[in-house]
C-alpha cells in the first residue's frame, strides 16, 4: 500500500517554560557526551529512553516544547548551536530547511529507517532535492469522538455544521489549518485543492464555519479542558485527539471514536538533526535516532502513548489489540487519511479563522 503525502546514565531535564519562553541559546551541559533533545514531553519518558541508555556512554538532557512554533522560533534565535535533536512536525520541516537550521538525514547510520511504512517513505514533505532532512518518527490521526450514550448515532463531519439537535455541545479545537481543512472536507472540496483554494472556495469555507460557530460550545486548546467537558456532559462530540477517547473509556464512560469516510486527518511528527551537530556526537545522535525508529522504543511508545512508530519494528509482536489501538493492524486506514500541508495562503486561512471566531 503506497499513499502519498506531501515530526548511560543520566537523564537531565531542561524547563521548558524558561527555555522556550525566552528565545536566547539554550546552554548545553558541558559534558561532551550529553545529547540535547528538544521534544514533546510525551516522547521523553525515563522508561522510553532506559535501554538506550544502558547501552551508551551517553545521558540526554530533555528541553520540552510547546508548540512546533516555539520549537521553531528558538531554533531561529540562535538555539541551534546548542541542540542536537529536534522533533518538527513532517508539515513544517520545509521551514527549518528554509532558514537553513537542519542537514540531511545520515541513512548509513539509521538502518532502521529501512523499516519506515512505505506511506512514509514516499513522502515527499521532510526532503529537498532528493535528500531527507526530517524522518517521519511517529504518527496518529485525529478523529471525531463523541458520548456514545448521549448521541443518537456515529456522527460524521456534518454533526459540525447540520446538528442542530446538539447545538451548544460541540467543539472544535482552536487552530486554523484543522478548521478549515474540516470544513473543506465537509464541503467536498477535492484533497488537491483543498490546501491551494481561491478566494470563492475561502468564501464557501468561511460562511460554513460561522454557521458551525452558532452550534458549538466552545473552541478547545487545553486536551485536558476537552476531556472535562466530556466527563461533565457539558458536550457530546468534538473534534479530538485520541488520548480523551481512552482517558474517559478508562473512567466508565460510554465513548465512541468516529473517522468520518470523507477524510481523517493524519498527522506525523519528524526527527532532525540541526545543522550544527558535528564530529563524535553527530554519531551519538543518529545512533540514538536508530534507536527512537527501533523496537524497543515502538515497544513503548505502543503501550504508553499509544502512538505509532512510523516504522514496523514492532509491529508484528504487538498483540492485536494494541496494533488496533494504534492503527497499524490494517494499515489501509491510512488511504482515509487527509495529511497536514502548509497552504500557500495561509495568512489568509488565519484571518479568515480569526474572522469567523470574532463574528
Amino acid at each position: 500500500m503506497v499513499n502519498r503525502i506531501r515530526r548511560r546514565t543520566i537523564l537531565k531535564t531542561a524547563a521548558a517554560g524558561a527555555a522556550l519562553g525566552m528565545f536566547a541559546p539554550f546552554k548545553r551541559a558541558i559534558a561532551a557526551n550529553d545529547l540535547v533533545w528538544m521534544t514533546w514531553e510525551n516522547l521523553a519518558k525515563d522508561e522510553y529512553l532506559a535501554a538506550f541508555l544502558e547501552k551508551s556512554d551517553v545521558s540526554i538532557t530533555k528541553n520540552f516544547i510547546g508548540t512546533d512554533d516555539e520549537q521553531f522560533a528558538k531554533l531561529r534565535a540562535g538555539g541551534a548551536s546548542s541542540v542536537d535533536l529536534i522533533t518538527p512536525g513532517l508539515d513544517k520541516v520545509e521551514f527549518y530547511v528554509a532558514s537553513n537550521l537542519l542537514q540531511p538525514i545520515d541513512f548509513d547510520k539509521v538502518p532502521n529507517a529501512a523499516l519506515l511504512y512505505d506511506t512514509f517513505k514516499n513522502t515527499d514533505l521532510g526532503k529537498k532535492d532528493g535528500k531527507t532532512y526530517g524522518v517521519p518518527f511517529y504518527w496518529g490521526i485525529n478523529p471525531i469522538v463523541y458520548r456514545a450514550d448521549l448521541m443518537d448515532s456515529e456522527p460524521d463531519w456534518s454533526v459540525f455544521f447540520e446538528g442542530d439537535k446538539y447545538a451548544g455541545k460541540l467543539a472544535m479545537r482552536d487552530y486554523a489549518l484543522e478548521g478549515i481543512m474540516i470544513a473543506a472536507m465537509y464541503l467536498g472540496i477535492p484533497r488537491d485543492r483543498m490546501f491551494h483554494m481561491d478566494d470563492a472556495e475561502l468564501a464557501e469555507v468561511k460562511k460554513a464555519l460561522k454557521a458551525q460557530k452558532k452550534l458549538l460550545r466552545t473552541y478547545w486548546n487545553s486536551i485536558g479542558d476537552l476531556t472535562n467537558l466530556f466527563a461533565t456532559g457539558e458536550i457530546v462530540c468534538a473534534f479530538s485527539w485520541v488520548p480523551p477517547y481512552y482517558d474517559l473509556r478508562a473512567r466508565g464512560l460510554n465513548m465512541g471514536m468516529a473517522k468520518p469516510k470523507a477524510g481523517v486527518i493524519g498527522w506525523c511528527d519528524t526527527i532532525a538533526v540541526p545543522a550544527s551537530v558535528e564530529g563524535e556526537m553527530r554519531d551519538v545522535v543518529f545512533d540514538f535516532v536508530n534507536y527512537l525508529l527501533g523496537p524497543e522504543y515502538g515497544e513503548k511508545l505502543a503501550f504508553g502513548g499509544p502512538y505509532a512508530q512510523s516504522t514496523s519494528a514492532i509491529r508484528d509482536k504487538l498483540p492485536e489489540e494494541q496494533r488496533e489501538k494504534i492503527f497499524i493492524q490494517d494499515l489501509s486506514i491510512m488511504d482515509s487519511f487527509v495529511w497536514k500541508e502548509n497552504p500557500p495562503r495561509y495568512n489568509d486561512w488565519v484571518a479568515l479563522w480569526n474572522e469567523v471566531k470574532a463574528s
